[in-house]
């Protein structure tokens, strides 16, 4: 995969416990540590926006369908 450099700016005491993760063989280096941080965050992002987008749905209405489908079909399927 192709990958781009980016200039960051740290927090002293945030750059001091990276370093120490780094030191301690936690994460081979401060870039990928720092990358690992980034896919993580964006990863629990995208699964609390597919939580809320679940949460407007109907459930009620979500089963009727779901239900509606299964009677017409059930109709059709063979005898074992």
């Amino acid at each position: 995969m192709p990958m781009s450099k980016v200039a960051i700016t740290l927090d002293e005491d945030l750059l001091k416990k990276l370093d120490r993760l780094v030191e301690e063989e936690a994460f081979p280096s401060r870039s990928r540590a720092i990358q690992e941080a980034v896919a993580e965050k964006l990863s629990r992002l995208d699964r609390t926006r597919l939580i809320r987008e679940t949460a407007k749905l109907d459930a009620q209405y979500e089963q009727e369908l779901a239900e509606e489908g299964l009677a017409e079909d059930v109709e059709e399927w063979p005898e074992y």
